[in-house]
C-alpha cells in the first residue's frame, strides 16, 4: 500500500516534546533538552511569562520601596521622627523595568544558545490531537505540556470598553505618578497595588464586590487589613461598579452599595481593573485535542497533572489551581517526572503557601478554619506578635498568627499570619506540612530568643 500525504503533512516538523508557554514552561524545556530530546517552545509573548514580565518580579520591585516608605512613616511610634523629602517615581519605575529587561535578556540568550530547541515566538492553536498550527506551519509533539498562563479578567461593566484603563500589565508602563486612582477589585492584585500607590502619594480608592477585602483569607485577617488600609485609602467593599466613564479631569465610576442600594460617583485621574485572571487556553482552540476544560476555560487535570488526553499535561495558571509561581515550579517538577517515570507522584495543592505583599504582610497555607471544620475535629491557636518579646519591641500591636490543627493527630491543617515578615515566618510551617509532621516537630525545636520566629511555636502551643 502507498501512503498518500499532502505536502503540508510531509513537511510537518515532529518533536519529542512541545511546550506551550515560556514562563514556568521553560523549566520543562531545559529538562527535556538535558535528556537529549528534540524540543519546540511556543509562546507569542515575552519570554519569562507572567511572573517576570507583569507579575511577581516587577510588582515586588515596586512594593519594596513602598514598604520602606511605610516604615519611615510609622517610625514615630518608636520615638523616631523622620521625614521623606522626595519620592522619585521615575527612578522606582526604571529600576523595575531594568530588572525585567535583564531577566528577559538572560532567558533569550539561553534559548538562543540551546541546541535541539526551536522557539516559535508566534501565536499558535491546535488543529488536531497533537498538532499545532503556527502561521503557515504545522508541528507535532509526542508529548505536549500546556503552560499557557492567564491574562487580566475584564468584567462586562458598562462603559469600560470605551475608556482607557490600567491592569497589572500596562500599569508598569506609567511614566508619571497618578494623583488619584480607582482600583476596581478587592483581591491580591488590588491590595498590593493599592499599597504601592498609596505609599508613593497617590490618593487610592478600592472598590470591591465582596463584603470582605482579600476575601479568600481568614475573616480576622481580611478585617485587619481593611482596618489598616482605611488609614491611608478609601475602601468600599460590598460595592458593585455599575458604570465607568471619562470626564474632563480623568475618569469616574458609578457604584452601588449592595446592602443599602445607595449609589454614588467616585472620580479619579486613573482607573485600574484588578478583578482577577482568566485562562489563555481559549486562544489555543484546545477543543481540537480532546482535552477537557472547566466552565471557566481552565484545563482539567488529575492529581498527576495529566489532562483528559494521553501524553498531554497542563500546569501553572492554565489549570487555575493555586496560581502562584512557586506552585507552577513544583508542578513542573511533578509533571516532568510523571511524563518520564513509571512511578507517578501526586501534586498536593493543599500545602501550597501564598503571601500578599501589603503592609501589613499576609501569608497563608492550607485550610481556613471554616474549611477545616467541615471535615475535621479541630483545635485553633492564636498568638499576637506583641505576645513575643521581639513583637513587643517592634510595637507590633495588631498582627497575629492563627493555627488550625487536627485534634487527634495533631497534624497542622492550616496556618495564617498577618504582620511583619509573614511570608518568611510561615516557611517553617510549610516545611512541617510538606513532611506530614505533627505540631510537636515545631514546638520541640529551639527557636532563637528573642526573635519573631517564636511566633510560630507560640501559636501552635496555644491550641484550644
Amino acid at each position: 500500500m502507498f501512503e498518500c500525504r499532502t505536502k503540508r503533512e510531509a513537511d510537518m516538523k515532529n518533536y519529542d516534546v512541545i511546550v506551550i508557554g515560556a514562563g514556568a514552561g521553560l523549566e520543562i524545556v531545559f529538562k527535556a533538552l538535558s535528556a537529549g530530546l528534540k524540543v519546540a517552545l511556543v509562546d507569542k509573548g515575552n519570554v519569562g511569562g507572567t511572573c517576570l514580565n507583569v507579575g511577581c518580579v516587577p510588582s515586588k520591585m515596586l512594593i519594596y520601596p513602598a514598604d520602606r516608605i511605610r516604615e519611615i512613616e510609622e517610625a514615630k511610634k518608636l520615638g523616631i521622627h523622620a521625614r521623606i523629602g522626595h519620592i522619585d517615581f521615575s527612578s522606582i519605575m526604571e529600576r523595575m523595568k531594568k530588572a525585567v529587561k535583564e531577566g528577559r535578556n538572560s532567558i533569550q540568550k539561553e534559548i538562543k544558545n540551546s541546541k535541539h530547541l526551536d522557539f516559535y515566538n508566534e501565536e499558535a492553536h491546535f488543529i488536531g490531537e497533537y498538532v499545532l498550527e503556527i502561521k503557515n506551519e504545522n508541528i507535532r509533539g509526542e508529548k505536549i505540556f500546556i503552560v499557557s498562563g492567564a491574562r487580566p479578567l475584564i468584567p462586562p461593566t458598562k462603559g469600560l470598553d470605551k475608556i482607557e484603563y490600567l491592569t497589572n500589565e500596562n500599569v508598569l508602563e506609567l511614566k508619571r505618578r497618578p494623583k488619584s486612582l480607582i482600583i476596581i477589585g478587592g483581591g491580591y492584585i488590588a491590595a498590593e497595588y493599592g499599597h504601592f500607590f498609596s505609599a508613593i502619594g497617590t490618593k487610592v480608592v478600592i472598590v470591591g464586590r465582596n463584603k470582605r477585602l482579600i476575601p479568600n483569607e481568614e475573616p480576622e485577617i481580611s478585617d485587619l487589613v481593611k482596618k489598616e488600609f482605611r488609614k491611608r485609602m478609601e475602601i468600599h467593599t460590598g460595592t458593585e461598579v455599575l458604570e465607568a466613564r471619562q470626564n474632563r479631569k480623568g475618569y469616574a465610576v458609578l457604584v452601588k452599595k449592595k446592602n443599602t442600594g445607595e449609589e454614588m460617583e467616585i472620580k479619579a485621574e486613573k482607573i485600574m481593573v484588578a478583578v482577577g485572571r482568566e485562562s489563555n487556553v481559549d486562544l489555543l482552540k484546545i477543543q481540537n485535542t480532546g482535552v477537557e476544560t472547566t466552565e471557566a476555560h481552565y484545563i482539567k487535570v488529575n492529581d498527576y497533572l495529566q489532562t483528559t488526553k494521553k501524553n498531554i499535561w497542563a500546569l501553572g495558571d492554565a489549570i487555575g489551581r493555586q496560581m502562584f509561581t512557586h506552585a507552577a515550579s513544583k508542578e513542573v517538577e511533578l509533571a516532568w517526572h510523571n511524563a518520564t517515570q513509571k512511578r507517578k507522584r501526586k501534586m498536593n495543592f493543599r500545602i501550597v503557601p501564598h503571601a500578599v505583599f501589603t503592609q501589613p504582610q499576609i501569608a497563608s497555607v492550607g485550610l481556613t478554619e471554616e474549611q477545616a471544620r467541615k471535615d475535621y475535629d479541630i483545635l485553633v491557636g492564636k498568638t499576637k506578635y506583641s505576645d513575643t518579646v521581639k513583637g513587643e519591641a517592634m510595637m507590633e500591636e495588631e498582627g497575629f498568627a492563627k493555627a488550625i490543627v487536627e485534634k487527634g493527630t495533631q497534624r497542622i491543617l492550616g496556618f495564617h499570619m498577618i504582620g511583619p515578615e509573614a511570608s518568611t515566618l510561615i516557611q517553617e510551617v510549610v516545611n512541617a506540612m510538606a513532611n506530614e509532621e505533627s505540631v510537636e516537630s515545631t514546638t520541640r525545636s529551639m527557636h532563637i530568643f528573642p526573635a519573631l520566629s517564636e511566633l510560630v511555636p507560640e501559636t501552635l502551643s496555644n491550641l484550644k
